[in-house]
């Protein structure tokens, strides 16, 4: 039997023809078309000088930790079971007696209104909107007490390094400490800078210095420079300006003598939970749960200190195994909910992410943050459901393999 054609009238089209609502908000626009971490990556790299782009987005010398550990996140395997009730599904857990909307940890990230001019309020807020730890650096732009009052019903932790100014050092403690934050992590990876070698290429500074090269290039980013210009100053809430590179500063300030009777120390000080972010061998968890540690993040700093460092989820297993009472987190690489779903599965208690929560930062302000927030949970929640189980609790080691 032959097909009957006819003609077609204006009333065939009509229903195909479903024009978006113009949105004049140009940054709801941007932000309701990213879909996963990697558009929202897309956008922040249209909407923010390169040199400021490249630093979030980079990693030390040939960028191969970052690399591998992409690599290997990417080739893990999970192993759903099918045929059970995923009508609700729970995303919520619990760290250091606090029970948390999502199961992972904004990481500390230095400079961040530099990203972006609302900076540290804008993440800290969104954070507490959806019940995300928030880690504010101890090299951030905003001070301690800032970050308290913008979200007093946040989880707030603090990123600490120790400085050779030991009396500052414990000044910040005590702040920190007055200002109620949950969680102290110390990060351990940085006795040095690494060489980050994008930024020596860009000719990155602190704050970023006006050049032939850096002028065009503002020119075709005219927003994120008015916003820079016409805001507060660029300025450190826990010390003094600075006008020279990143390495520098870190060189400067942070003090490479630091050993375990300094964490003994800072245990001594702090009373409160006490996570050691940067550790890298199964020995080290050992030797600073020893020394008082209730927590370490498997972590080689994002690929951004020694490059060829060790993948840290392939670590986190024998961690797990060896410590059954220490927390375990980890990092690096993590982009996708899928991701943070297989950490928690082999026994993370939680992820810390710093470059996911950047690029929305970047792409949208505040609002990309929450964008951020909103992929990752959707993410989370659908991995969950078809793997075949209903809480984050329920994951176990059996459904994923490590390629």
């Amino acid at each position: 039997m032959r097909t009957q054609r006819h003609i077609p009238r204006w009333s065939d089209f009509e229903p195909l023809l479903r024009a978006r609502p113009l949105d004049l908000d140009g940054t709801h626009r941007r932000l309701s078309r990213a879909y996963d971490v990697g558009d929202l990556r897309a956008i922040a790299r249209r909407r923010t000088p390169r040199s400021i782009f490249d630093y979030v987005d980079g990693a030390a010398e040939r960028e191969i930790s970052i690399r591998r550990a992409r690599r290997v996140l990417g080739g893990i395997e999970f192993h759903p079971s099918v045929l059970h009730d995923v009508s609700e599904v729970d995303t919520a857990t619990t760290l250091f007696g606090h029970e948390v909307g999502l199961p992972y940890v904004f990481s500390p990230t230095g400079f961040t209104r530099m990203m972006h001019h609302e900076g540290e309020l804008a993440v800290a807020r969104s954070a507490q909107r959806f019940g995300v730890p928030y880690t504010l650096s101890t090299m951030g732009t905003e001070s301690p007490e800032a970050v308290a009052e913008a979200a007093p019903e946040g989880h707030n932790w603090f990123g600490f390094y120790v400085w050779k100014d030991r009396a500052a050092s414990e000044e910040i403690l005590q702040r920190v400490s007055a200002a109620g934050y949950e969680v102290l992590v110390i990060t351990v990876d940085v006795p040095v800078a690494g060489a980050r070698l994008r930024d020596n290429r860009n000719g990155f500074s602190i704050p970023p210095s006006l050049s032939l090269r850096t002028f065009a290039d503002g020119a075709m980013h005219p927003n994120w420079w008015v916003n820079f210009l016409t805001t507060e100053p660029l300025r450190f809430a826990t010390f003094s300006s600075w006008d020279s590179t990143i390495e520098e500063l870190a060189n400067h300030m942070f003090d490479n003598t630091v050993g375990i009777d300094d964490l003994r120390t800072v245990r001594e000080m702090w009373k409160g939970p006490l996570v050691v972010k940067g550790i890298q061998t199964l020995d080290d968890a050992r030797r600073v749960a020893d020394a008082g540690a209730d927590g370490v993040v498997l972590s080689n700093h994002g690929g951004r200190q020694l490059d060829r460092a060790v993948v840290p989820i392939q670590l986190l297993p024998r961690v797990v195994e060896a410590l059954p009472g220490l927390s375990v987190f980890v990092d690096t690489g993590f982009s996708s909910g899928a991701d943070i779903v297989a950490a928690l599965a082999l026994g993370a208690r939680s992820v810390f992410l710093g470059r996911a929560y950047l690029y929305g930062l970047m792409a949208g302000g505040e609002r990309g943050v929450d964008r951020l927030n909103e992929i990752l949970s959707s993410e989370i929640a659908r991995t969950l459901r078809l793997l075949g189980v209903h809480s984050v609790r329920d994951l176990t080691p059996e459904m994923v393999s490590l390629p």
